[in-house]
């Protein structure tokens, strides 16, 4: 609704019509004309038509000439406009299709290759020549055939998150109130009973496992509104950026997790003080596949924050982010709040 008053708003006061480059010209030529009529000199040049007359009409066509610039000039920006915003469509919708082929140009190397590692490895139980067999050294490590198999089924989930960020723009999405502090508070729920099962395996090895996650929304006056959409890619897309905070954070360094209203919408913040991320890697961090450079031994497949984006971009919002390396990153995830009835 804001959008279309604006709008209108802004093509009244753009009117051609009411430019000075057309209303001077005719002003001074029917003044002119006025006073030339009120001082009795009707024929001062050598001309059949009366001097006011010819004054009047220079003015006028002055006022034409300059309208019909404007108009041209308008024409060109507007194509201009209209071809860039097709080009944007048509970008996008190449991506599509190139992602959409990628899935299906993918998807049956990936099964053969699964079914063989699998042949292969039962191949290898029933000789005895596969670990855990009687003649095995008994020593934990993974065969050849199950490295294969595990990098087949990682590049499966990769291009199948590929394919879901690229369906996100035209799939249908839930429209439902939902109460972002509520969600919050899961999302962090859930982060803490996955660290608690992962602690073991990860504390010394991957940053962020201990590191200590605070959340701080609003309850008085009065709540935070909800916003409209769908809770379970919502929950999505903070769980990716809170997860994304705590492993790139250091063990037991503060994330804070808060939420305020802002213009009709409901905007939260992640903000950390982990590693950050180099300043002219900025503007890629929203790509599918982007890492930065100083992430090398961090795991991830670099689409959680291209998820989130495109998640939030559904629901008709912004994602907005900023980091200094060494210092740490911010995320802001900005939803409009539901309208009431």
């Amino acid at each position: 609704m804001t959008g279309s008053v604006h709008r209108g708003a802004r093509g009244r006061a753009g009117s051609p019509w009411a430019s000075p480059w057309v209303i001077v010209p005719v002003a001074v030529g029917l003044v002119v004309a006025a006073v030339l009529v009120a001082a009795g000199n009707p024929s001062g040049l050598r001309f059949t038509v009366p001097l006011a007359t010819a004054v009047a009409a220079a003015g006028v066509g002055a006022g034409i000439v300059a309208l019909l610039v404007l108009l041209l000039r308008r024409a060109v920006r507007r194509a201009g406009e209209v071809g860039a915003a097709s080009a944007r469509q048509e970008e996008k919708a190449a991506h599509h299709r190139f992602l959409a082929r990628l899935d299906h140009e993918l998807k049956n190397p990936l099964t053969a290759i699964h079914a063989a590692a699998a042949s292969v490895s039962s191949t290898s139980l029933a000789d005895g020549s596969g670990p855990g067999s009687p003649g095995s050294t008994g020593a934990v490590h993974l065969s050849p055939v199950a490295v294969i198999d595990a990098q087949a089924a990682r590049m499966g989930r990769l291009v199948g998150d590929l394919r879901k960020i690229s369906s996100l723009d035209s799939q249908e999405i839930e429209q439902e109130p939902v109460d972002v502090a509520d969600l919050t508070a899961e999302v962090v729920a859930a982060l803490h009973e996955e660290l608690a099962v992962t602690r073991p395996a990860r504390a010394g090895t991957v940053p962020g496992a201990l590191s200590d996650v605070s959340v701080a929304f609003p309850r008085v006056p009065w709540p935070l509104p909800p916003v409209r959409g769908d809770v379970d890619l919502l929950f999505v897309a903070l769980y990716n950026i809170v997860s994304n905070a705590v492993k790139f954070s250091a063990d037991g360094a503060p994330i804070e997790v808060r939420g305020f209203e802002e213009e009709g919408a409901v905007v939260v913040e992640v903000a950390d003080s982990g590693a950050g991320i180099p300043a002219d890697e900025l503007s890629l961090v929203w790509d599918e596949l982007a890492r930065g450079s100083n992430t090398l031994g961090v795991p991830g497949s670099g689409l959680g924050l291209a998820t989130v984006h495109a998640i939030v971009r559904r629901h008709g919002g912004q994602a907005m982010l900023t980091s200094r390396l060494g210092h740490g990153t911010s995320v802001r995830l900005r939803l409009p709040t539901a309208q009431p009835g």
